[in-house]
């Protein structure tokens, strides 16, 4: 097969992760659209050689040069369709920008996705991570994809169920080699209740109905801008580690020694929050050289100047074992690494 024609060899990925860590790919094909991502897939296959997706690359981490091929997804276009009543189906080519599209849908009065406004990355990113915010979930208005099945070697639709979707988990992530997401597909609706459960969000509206989706959409916005730093003005991730969940038993424990820890009940167990342990491990504000954890969120770690991948990781790998010293919890880092191979080892 012949090479892509956009084929770029010696690839800085600098530019292709929030993070903003140095690293080269061996080659790199931005496809926009789903047969060149396909053509791209096959080459690399008949080439031998290692494959790694990229989106918004919001969520992703490049702590070495990847030897192989980062297929960069730039498929474009969203549409409205099953319009009936109050109800519509948006659909998200998965290049597409998020944070544009929740605006898109909020501005037209469909409501269900304002509550992850400002979140980073790619509509074909948001079912890896099953991304959530302010009480929402991406599966809350889920209802499938359509995506290239690697090993099948075909085009597949999967619904929600097929999906998996959990707490930051997917099927994405736990066969992370094998689907190539094209599209999505949300369940949106005029008439959808809003979730205004979580506190800051609760205060903002004083118990007051919102008057449209983009009037929560703008809250989110103006909440997370206090304490989030924009990734094109202070590289990073957004939040690092996962939420650990922990059996009720660990947590009664924990809380009979540590009555003000932030926790919220789960059908599976509690969930803590892993800013808080990292705050109380007096991380938050902490700066070396390159790199540190950001003045106003401990669970976000930036890129101050030109750190490495190795840097970011060397940093979280002192305040996970710093967590787990002080409260038997372990935290899990939420990005992907690239290559995997040089992500946060278990501790001996």
């Amino acid at each position: 097969m012949m090479r892509p024609r956009n084929l770029i060899e010696n690839a800085s990925l600098e530019n292709l992760s929030t993070m903003a860590t140095p690293a080269v790919a061996r080659y790199l094909v931005s496809a926009r659209d789903a047969r060149e991502a396909r053509n791209a897939l096959e080459w690399a296959s008949e080439q031998g050689l290692p494959v790694q997706l990229v989106g918004g690359g919001s969520n992703l981490i490049f702590c070495d040069d990847f030897p192989g091929l980062v297929l960069h997804m730039a498929l474009k276009g969203r549409h409205w369709a099953s319009v009936e009543g109050d109800s519509a189906t948006l659909v998200l080519a998965a290049g597409e920008n998020w944070h544009q599209a929740v605006l898109y849908a909020a501005a037209a009065g469909y409501g269900g996705l304002e509550n992850l406004a400002l979140i980073p990355g790619t509509a074909g990113a948001a079912p890896v991570q099953n991304i959530g915010a302010y009480g929402v979930e991406l599966s809350d208005t889920f209802v499938g994809l359509t995506a290239w099945d690697r090993q099948a070697g075909q085009e597949v639709s999967l619904t929600a169920a097929d999906c998996r979707f959990g707490y930051r988990d997917s099927l994405f992530k736990q066969e992370a080699d094998r689907y190539l997401i094209l599209e999505i597909r949300l369940a949106l609706s005029r008439s959808r209740p809003y979730v205004l459960g979580y506190g800051q969000l609760s205060q903002w509206f004083d118990d007051k109905e919102p008057s449209s989706p983009m009037a929560v959409a703008e809250a989110v916005m103006a909440l997370r801008r206090r304490k989030l730093p924009d990734p094109s003005q202070l590289p990073n991730t957004g939040s690092f580690f996962k939420n650990p969940v922990v059996p009720r038993a660990q947590w009664q424990a924990l809380q009979e020694q540590w009555p003000e820890m932030v926790a919220y009940p789960m059908d599976d167990g509690v969930k803590l929050a892993a800013g808080w342990l990292i705050e109380q491990c007096g991380w938050k504000g902490y700066r070396n050289r390159t790199v540190g954890v950001h003045h106003r969120q401990a669970l976000v770690l930036v890129n101050h100047s030109s750190g490495t991948g190795a840097d970011v990781l060397a940093l979280a790998r002192r305040i996970r074992d710093d967590v787990q010293d002080s409260y038997g919890v372990t935290l899990e880092v939420e990005p992907g690494v690239v290559p995997a191979d040089c992500g946060l080892a278990p501790r001996d």
